[in-house]
C-alpha cells in the first residue's frame, strides 16, 4: 500500500521518544505490506475522527490515516489521550 505523511504527522513524530519511533517505523513498513495484520488493530474511527483510520504501533500509542484515492495519508500520531482530547 501506498502511503504519504503531512507535516503535522511528520512533527509529531519528531516528539517521540527514540523507542516510540522505532515502534512506529516497523509498524508503518508492516501496514505497507499488510495493513489488515492483527498487531496493527487497524480500525476505523469515529465522532470527531469520522472518515479516519487508527493503528496501534505499541501500548497507548496510536497513528492515524485517511484513504485518499488508494493511498493512505498519516495526519497525526501520539498516545491514546493526546488524539483523543
Amino acid at each position: 500500500m501506498r502511503v504519504r505523511y503531512l507535516k503535522t504527522f511528520q512533527k509529531q513524530v519528531v516528539l517521540l521518544h527514540p523507542g516510540q519511533k522505532q515502534q512506529l517505523k516497523a509498524a508503518l513498513l508492516l501496514f505497507q505490506v499488510e495493513p489488515e495484520h492483527p498487531d496493527l488493530y487497524n480500525h476505523p474511527l469515529t465522532g470527531n475522527w469520522a472518515g479516519y483510520y487508527s493503528i496501534a504501533f505499541g501500548g497507548d500509542l496510536r497513528a492515524h490515516y485517511k484513504m485518499v484515492d488508494d493511498v493512505a495519508v498519516f495526519v497525526a500520531a501520539g498516545t491514546h489521550a493526546h488524539l483523543y482530547r
